[in-house]
C-alpha cells in the first residue's frame, strides 16, 4: 500500500464560531484559534479542518458564501487568517479548508446578477426552471424542510436550493462555473492551504430532467436524492477538478458524500481514478434514522454498527481510503449517542475513541470530543440557533401538530446545535469561551467538563486521545494494517484485529454498561502480548484468552 502523509495524519475539526472568542463579541474568531494552537500541538494534531470562514450572511453559519476570497468580518481579517496559517505551519500543523461549491449564498454577486433577467450572462450559473401548472418545477424537498424551489418574482421562474432558500445551487453543467471555482481553489492553495474538505460534493451533478422524487408518507414534498446524489457527471467533474487543480499540489482532499455505498466510495477514492483521497460516508451515523430520515429516530444496534464499519473497512481495503469519524458540526455528540454520557462518560468516551482510531483510515476529532463533551438540553426552542432545527420544529409543531416537548426530545438527541455549543476551556464564566455573551449558550456541565481540568488530570479523556495519536505514529500497523472482525455475533463486544506483516493487534471494546466475558477466538494464537492502551487499570499478567470486561472497557494488545 502506498504511504501518504494524509493516511498517517490525525485531523481536528474547528467550528470557528464556537471555538474561542478573542475580541469579546461572543463569536469565535481567527485570533481565538491562534491563541489555542499550542493546545492542538499538545494533543498531537497533524491537520486542522476549519469549517467555513469566508464572507457570508450566515443563514447557515457560513455554509452560505457570498465572497469566496474574503474572510467573514466576525472572524477577523485576511491578515489574521495569514497569521493563523503561518502559526499552524510553524507547529507542523497543516490546514484543510471547507470548500462549499454545490451552492453559494443568494447574496453572492453571481446570484445577484443571475436573478436580474433570463438573458443575464450569469443566469446559467444557477439552476432556474419555469413552474409546472402554477407549482414548483418538481416535488423535491429541501434538506432544511419545505420545497427545494423558490419562486423569484423578477423573472417569474424558480431556482433550486437543496438547502436553505438563501443557498441557491450552482449549475455545474456550465463550464464557466467550474472554471471560476477552480481559479478560486488555486487562490487558496497558493496562499498555503494544505487541502479541502468538500461540502456535499456528490450533489454537484443533477439528472438534467430533474424528475419528481418518490413521496414519503404522503407528505407534500419528496426526496429527490436519487436524482442529485452521485449524479451522472459527478466523477467527470471531479476528475476535471483533479486534473486542473488538485494534482498540482501535495494536498489532502476529503469529500462529504451522503448516501454513498462502499462501491461508490471506491469510485471517488481509488487513486487510479484521480478524484479524491477519501470520503465521509454516512451509513454508521444513519443507523438511528428510520425510513422518514434523520428525525425519524430509532434505536441503533451494535450488530448493525459492526456490519457497517466492517463493510467499509473490507471493501475499501487496498482500493480506496476511509475517513473515521463519529462527531462533526452536523452530528450530535458521540458520547451521548453511542456511549453513556452520565455514569460512564469518561470510560465510554475513551472506548469510542479506541474503537475508531484503531481502524484503517484517517481519524477526525471534532472540537471538544477529546474532552468528552456531551449533548445539551436547552429548555426552550428559543435557545436554539440552527436553521435545520428551527425549521423542523416549526414544521412538526405547526404543520403536523406534534407535541412541542416530543419534538424537543428529538432535538436533544440529534440536533446540530449539540455540536455547536461553545468549546469548554475552563470553569470560569461561559467556560472561558468569551468575555461577552456567547452567540449560543454554553452547556451547563462546563464546570466539570473542560480543557483546563482535562490537562491537569493524567486519566482524562484528553490524555487518552493524546496517547492514541502517539500510538498511531509509533505503529504502522494502525495506519496500514488489514482489518478483521472477530466475535461477529457478540451482542455487547466489538472486537477486531489489525495485521501488517508480522505485527498484529487485537482491539477489544465493550459497548455496554454490563460486564461480558471476552474470549479470544481459537484461531488466534500468540506467544507474547503487550498492552498498548486501556481505559481501566489492568493486571498485566492477565490471560488474553478470557477477560471479564468492565462497563465500556477498551483494550488494545499487540501480540506475537
Amino acid at each position: 500500500m502506498e504511504k501518504k502523509w494524509w493516511k498517517e495524519a490525525v485531523v481536528y475539526q474547528i467550528y470557528p464560531r464556537s471555538f474561542k472568542d478573542a475580541d469579546g463579541d461572543g463569536i469565535g474568531d481567527l485570533r481565538g484559534i491562534i491563541s489555542k494552537l499550542d493546545y492542538l500541538k499538545e494533543l498531537g494534531i497533524d491537520v486542522v479542518w476549519l469549517s467555513p470562514v469566508y464572507q457570508s450572511p450566515n443563514d447557515d453559519n457560513g455554509y452560505d458564501i457570498s465572497d469566496y476570497r474574503n474572510i467573514m468580518d466576525e472572524f477577523g481579517t485576511m491578515e489574521d487568517w495569514e497569521e493563523m496559517v503561518s502559526e499552524m505551519h510553524k507547529r507542523g500543523i497543516k490546514l484543510v479548508m471547507d470548500l462549499v461549491v454545490n451552492h453559494t449564498s443568494d447574496e453572492h454577486p453571481w446570484f445577484i446578477e443571475s436573478r436580474k433577467s433570463k438573458d443575464n450572462a450569469y443566469r446559467d450559473y444557477y439552476i432556474w426552471r419555469p413552474g409546472k401548472e402554477g407549482k414548483e418545477p418538481n416535488n423535491w424537498e429541501s434538506f432544511f424542510s419545505g420545497s427545494a424551489w423558490e419562486y423569484d418574482e423578477a423573472t417569474g421562474e424558480y431556482y433550486l436550493h437543496l438547502f436553505s432558500k438563501k443557498q441557491p445551487d450552482l449549475n455545474w453543467e456550465n463550464p464557466n462555473v467550474r472554471k471560476e471555482i477552480y481559479e478560486m481553489m488555486r487562490f487558496w492553495l497558493d496562499k498555503g492551504v494544505d487541502g479541502f474538505r468538500m461540502d456535499v460534493i456528490n450533489m454537484i451533478s443533477k439528472v438534467p430532467e430533474l424528475p419528481d422524487g418518490e413521496a414519503y408518507d404522503g407528505k407534500k414534498y419528496a426526496s429527490g436524492s436519487r436524482y442529485f446524489m452521485n449524479g451522472p457527471r459527478v466523477h467527470e467533474f471531479l476528475q476535471e477538478m483533479n486534473r486542473e487543480v488538485l494534482s498540482h499540489y501535495d494536498i489532502m482532499t476529503v469529500g462529504e458524500t451522503p448516501g454513498v455505498t462502499p462501491k461508490e466510495g471506491i469510485l471517488y477514492t481509488d487513486p487510479a481514478r484521480c478524484e479524491l483521497n477519501m470520503v465521509f460516508q454516512f451509513e454508521h451515523v444513519d443507523l438511528d434514522s428510520g425510513p422518514g430520515g434523520k428525525w425519524d429516530i430509532r434505536p441503533w444496534k451494535l450488530a448493525d454498527l459492526k456490519k457497517t464499519m466492517t463493510k467499509w473497512q473490507k471493501e475499501l481495503e487496498g482500493k480506496g481510503w476511509n475517513s473515521l469519524y463519529l462527531n462533526n458540526h452536523d452530528q450530535p455528540r458521540a458520547v451521548s449517542r453511542f456511549g453513556d454520557d452520565k455514569q460512564y462518560r469518561v470510560e465510554s468516551a475513551k472506548m469510542l475513541a479506541t474503537f475508531l482510531h484503531m481502524m484503517q483510515g484517517t481519524p477526525y476529532i471534532y472540537q471538544g470530543e477529546e474532552l468528552g463533551m456531551t449533548n445539551v438540553r436547552f429548555s426552550s426552542i428559543e435557545d436554539y440557533r440552527d436553521i435545520e432545527t428551527l425549521n423542523m420544529y416549526k414544521e412538526y409543531v405547526e404543520k403536523y401538530g406534534e407535541n412541542p416537548q416530543a419534538v424537543l426530545e428529538k432535538i436533544y438527541y440529534k440536533g446540530r446545535d449539540n455540536a455547536r455549543t461553545p468549546m469548554q476551556w475552563d470553569d470560569s464564566k461561559h467556560a472561558g469561551f468569551t468575555d461577552g455573551t456567547p452567540w449560543i449558550q454554553v452547556n451547563p456541565n462546563y464546570k466539570e467538563i473542560n480543557a483546563k481540568a482535562a490537562l491537569q488530570d493524567p486519566d482524562s479523556v484528553f490524555h487518552y486521545y493524546k496517547k492514541l495519536i502517539q500510538l498511531r505514529k509509533q505503529h504502522p500497523v494502525i495506519v496500514y494494517g488489514t482489518y478483521h472482525l472477530i466475535l461477529e455475533d457478540h451482542p455487547l463486544i466489538y472486537a477486531y484485529t489489525r495485521t501488517l506483516e508480522n505485527e498484529k493487534l487485537v482491539v477489544i471494546t465493550n459497548f455496554s454498561n454490563e460486564t461480558p466475558v471476552f474470549r479470544l477466538p481459537e484461531d488466534i494464537v500468540y506467544t507474547a502480548k503487550e498492552l498498548l492502551i486501556h481505559n481501566y487499570p489492568v493486571v498485566e499478567s492477565e490471560e488474553l484468552h478470557e477477560i471479564r470486561l468492565r462497563p465500556w472497557e477498551a483494550r488494545v494488545y499487540k501480540i506475537q
